[in-house]
C-alpha cells in the first residue's frame, strides 16, 4: 500500500510517502521538512497562534498536491508537543482534519514515544537485546525513548525543545555565553529530573533522530545540497557536537543562515537544539552518537497505519 504521513510537530511539519509492504517500508517515494514554528508562544500563552496555524495549513495545501500525485491511499497525520501543550490544540487537529482528508492523531506521550522507537529501529534485528535510547529534539519537547530490539522499556517527554528554550533563554544574536549556559541548566536540570540514575547507566548505544540531530550530521559533513544517504548512519561525536556549537553561537543569525548543512529556517534554534543535544549525551555518558533518518514518521507509516497489527502483536 501506499501511505502518507504528515508530522505536525513545534517547530516543522513534515512529509514522508512511502511503500509499505507487511510490516516494512519498501520504498520511500517523498520526504519534506518545512520550518512551521507552529510552537512558536505556546510556552507563553498557552495556545496556538493564528499566524502559526496558518503556517502550518499553507504546508499541508502544498504537501496534498504531492499526496494526489502519488497515489497516497492512506494519509495520516501525528501531531505532538505544540497541540497536546496548547488549549486549542484540538480544534486545530479537526480543522487539519476536515480541511485536507487527514486522520489525525493527537499522540499522547506513550504513543510518540512507541512510534519514534519504532521507526528509528525498524530495520534492526528484533532479537538485539543492546539497551538502546531513542532521543528526539523538537520544537516543544524532547523525547528519550530507552528499549531492546523493538520493544520500549521506558520513555520520557520533557519540556526542553528548540523553539521553547530559544524564546526562554537566547535573547541576543548571537546568544551572549551567559545565556547559553542559563539554557544548558535549565535542561541539565529538565533532564536529570525525568531520567532515573539507573536507567542512565543502562543504555549502551544511542540513536538521535529529526532536525537537530540530521542538521548536526550534514553540518559535521559539509553537505551541500542535503544528503539523507550521507547523514543516515552516520555517527556524530560529542567533540564534533561542541566544535559546532561554537562555531554558530559565534554568529550572528544571518550568517548562520548561510552555513552548508543546515537550512536556513533552523538557523534561529539551532543553537538551542545543539545545546539539548550535548545535555542529553551528557546526561547518559555518551560520546558517540548514530544519526538516523528512520523517525517517527516511519514509525507512524508502520503502527498507525489501518493495516498494522495490533500493539500486543507486534
Amino acid at each position: 500500500m501506499r501511505i502518507a504521513v504528515v508530522d505536525i510537530g513545534s517547530n516543522s511539519t513534515r512529509i514522508l510517502i512511502a511503500e509499505r509492504e507487511g510490516d516494512r517500508v519498501t520504498a520511500e517515494l517523498f520526504r519534506r521538512s518545512t520550518v512551521t514554528r507552529l510552537g512558536a508562544g505556546v510556552d507563553r500563552d498557552g495556545r496556538l497562534r493564528d499566524d502559526a496555524m496558518e503556517r502550518v495549513y499553507a504546508t499541508l495545501a502544498e504537501y496534498s498536491e504531492a499526496m494526489d500525485e502519488h497515489g497516497a491511499s492512506e494519509r495520516l497525520a501525528v501531531l505532538t508537543s505544540a497541540v497536546r501543550d496548547s488549549a486549542n490544540g484540538r480544534d486545530f487537529a479537526a480543522e487539519v482534519e476536515s480541511r485536507f482528508g487527514l486522520t489525525a492523531h493527537v499522540l499522547s506521550g506513550d504513543e510518540e514515544a512507541r512510534l519514534t522507537f519504532l521507526g528509528a529501529t525498524s530495520e534492526r534485528d528484533a532479537s538485539d537485546t543492546t539497551p538502546t535510547l531513542v532521543f528526539d529534539i523538537g520544537g516543544g519537547s524532547t523525547e528519550m525513548v530507552i528499549g531492546a530490539g523493538h520493544e520500549v522499556d521506558f520513555h520520557v517527554s520533557t519540556q526542553a525543545g528548540v523553539v521553547r528554550q530559544t524564546e526562554r533563554h537566547l535573547d541576543d544574536d548571537p546568544p551572549t555565553e551567559a545565556q547559553q549556559r542559563e539554557l544548558s541548566d535549565d535542561v541539565r536540570q529538565i533532564l536529570s529530573d525525568a531520567v532515573p540514575e539507573e536507567r542512565r547507566r543502562a543504555v549502551r548505544r544511542a540513536i538521535a533522530v529529526a532536525g537537530t540531530a540530521t542538521s548536526l550530521a550534514a553540518i559535521a559533513q559539509d553537505l551541500d545540497p542535503y544528503d539523507p544517504a550521507r547523514v543516515h548512519g552516520y555517527m556524530l561525536s560529542v567533540p564534533e557536537a561542541r566544535t559546532i556549537l561554537a562555531r554558530l553561537a559565534a554568529m550572528p543569525l544571518a550568517q548562520r543562515r548561510e552555513v552548508a548543512g543546515l537550512h536556513p529556517d533552523r538557523a534561529p534554534t539551532i543553537v538551542a537544539g545543539v545545546l539539548i543535544f550535548l545535555a542529553v549525551t551528557a546526561l547518559f555518558g555518551l560520546e558517540e552518537i548514530e544519526i538516523s533518518e528512520h523517525d517517527i514518521l516511519r514509525g507512524a507509516a508502520l503502527g498507525l497505519s489501518s493495516e498494522s497489527p495490533p500493539a500486543d502483536a507486534r
